[in-house]
């Protein structure tokens, strides 16, 4: 106990928030892996630990506090010390009625204590990543008691796969929701101080803002986050700036925000935001990386129709399982391996909300299927006075070739014609015009269709297929 309040002691005499916030953590550092145990072990009463914390904090040189200050840190690490009975009696089951919901109510103690702190003006602005850490914790509390109360109810549905913060892993999370509120307080409590940005709780904004995606992408609950950004837009011009936070906010806010765009697809915002977390984020972070590269590669096939290299996939084996197949088939205009694809890894797709982006990727299939008619097509008789070099390409297509193309590409693998969508072994003419009709509209070929003659008629001068170098 003694280490413990000599650490609390300095941070306050040197208005160090980030060693107050090590002194805060309900987590052992690294340097003293005993530290809760200890803790725990003391045999005393809150009254004594509280005792032992205000002459800590008021009968040494160098701390400077007034009472109030004395008083509300007496309660914050007061009720810390309760906080960790709980937590270590749930770690290790120590009392029959031990568990992780009984350390959260306990943890949300601390947090209010903190909470009333800063509405009453009591504690400044440096101390703020304290309420970083009071967030922090509170919700990693709140998913072990909702995973807790799961198991002991039989109906275990926790995701143990490799993005829980994006995929809502729990049916049961009331507890979680409580903390969501608690977070929410936070926000609320550092977006709308109105003290000078430099002793101004809004800098502690982006440290809530990523808790309270983490926690609303969990509940499932997109909607929320939507409202936290529109009231970030709302009030940026007071607000510190992203890049003077640290780059793993940074990273974590990018990322969160790229995916709300991707899920209202704005693709072009998505890409901004996505691929700038994809830079910050340092090289070995391969997990976060992988996380990133989740939505960052749909954006790129929506928007720039960009497929993703091996290169960039090889230290990932499980984004290489889901997307390179469909980036073969995309790129042969395999309409068949295509559909093959996107069913083999649907369960994975819906799961990680991509499936209908990647969805998109048949008409960049279909394209390349169309330019390789265009291109097996061959070039136009010499005209007199014409050389090799200046021999263009045909341009009036029969839309029955389109057809002919569409039926074999449709065949699934194994040789069986796919019976959905433009797979049909009879396609009829006016499907396949309309699949035309809609690569012309949506700028992917450029041309028109003559009815009267059968024919497709593109566009000269390597302009037929956009982008794509024909």
């Amino acid at each position: 106990m003694d280490a413990h309040l000599s650490q609390i002691r300095e941070a306050l005499r040197s208005q160090d928030g980030y060693a107050l916030a090590a002194a805060l953590t309900p987590a052992a550092p690294a340097n003293d892996p005993t530290r809760l145990h200890t803790l725990y072990r003391d045999d005393i009463t809150l009254n004594a630990v509280q005792a032992e914390i205000r002459h800590a904090v008021t009968y040494h040189d160098g701390v400077k506090l007034s009472k109030a200050e004395r008083t509300a840190w007496t309660e914050v690490f007061g009720n810390h010390w309760k906080a960790i009975v709980e937590i270590v009696n749930a770690e290790q089951g120590r009392e029959r009625d031990s568990s992780w919901t009984k350390a959260f109510e306990a943890w949300k103690e601390v947090l209010n204590a903190l909470i009333r702190g800063y509405q009453t003006s009591v504690f400044e602005a440096w101390s703020i990543p304290c309420l970083y850490v009071g967030g922090n914790y509170l919700r990693k509390f709140a998913i072990k008691a909702d995973k807790q109360a799961e198991i002991q109810q039989g109906s275990v549905t926790f995701n143990a796969g490799f993005q829980d913060d994006i995929v809502g892993a729990l049916d049961q999370h009331e507890t979680l929701e409580e903390a969501g509120r608690q977070i929410n307080r936070i926000y609320t409590l550092c977006i709308t101080d109105r003290a000078p940005l430099e002793e101004s709780r809004k800098w502690g904004v982006y440290y809530v803002t990523n808790l309270l995606f983490k926690t609303y992408f969990m509940l499932n609950r997109i909607s929320l986050c939507k409202n936290v950004m529109r009231s970030l837009q709302t009030t940026e011009p007071d607000l510190p700036p992203l890049d003077a936070f640290p780059k793993s906010q940074q990273v974590t806010f990018k990322y969160y925000a790229g995916v709300i765009y991707f899920l209202e697809e704005d693709y072009a915002k998505a890409e901004q935001y996505l691929t700038s977390a994809y830079e910050l984020c340092h090289k070995d972070a391969q997990r976060n990386r992988e996380l990133i590269l989740t939505y960052l590669v749909p954006c790129h096939l929506v928007t720039t129709h960009t497929l993703p290299t091996p290169a960039l996939l090889a230290p990932y084996p499980r984004l290489q399982a889901l997307f390179t197949p469909l980036s073969r088939a995309i790129k042969r205009g395999d309409l068949g391996a295509f559909d093959a694809a996107l069913t083999a890894g649907e369960e994975e797709f819906i799961k990680r909300r991509i499936y209908l982006t990647l969805e998109r990727g048949r008409d960049i299939a279909l394209r390349n299927l169309f330019r390789k008619v265009f291109i097996v097509g061959g070039f136009e008789p010499l005209k007199e006075g014409q050389t090799e070099e200046q021999r263009i390409r045909r341009t009036r297509i029969p839309i029955e070739e389109f057809a002919a193309a569409v039926r074999l590409a449709s065949r699934v693998p194994g040789g069986e014609v796919n019976g959905g969508g433009f797979g049909a072994e009879e396609i009829e003419q006016d499907e396949v015009e309309c699949l035309l009709a809609n690569m012309i509209y949506k700028n992917l070929m450029k041309g028109y269709i003559s009815r009267e003659h059968g024919k497709v008629v593109l566009s000269k001068g390597g302009t037929a297929f956009p982008g794509t170098g024909v």
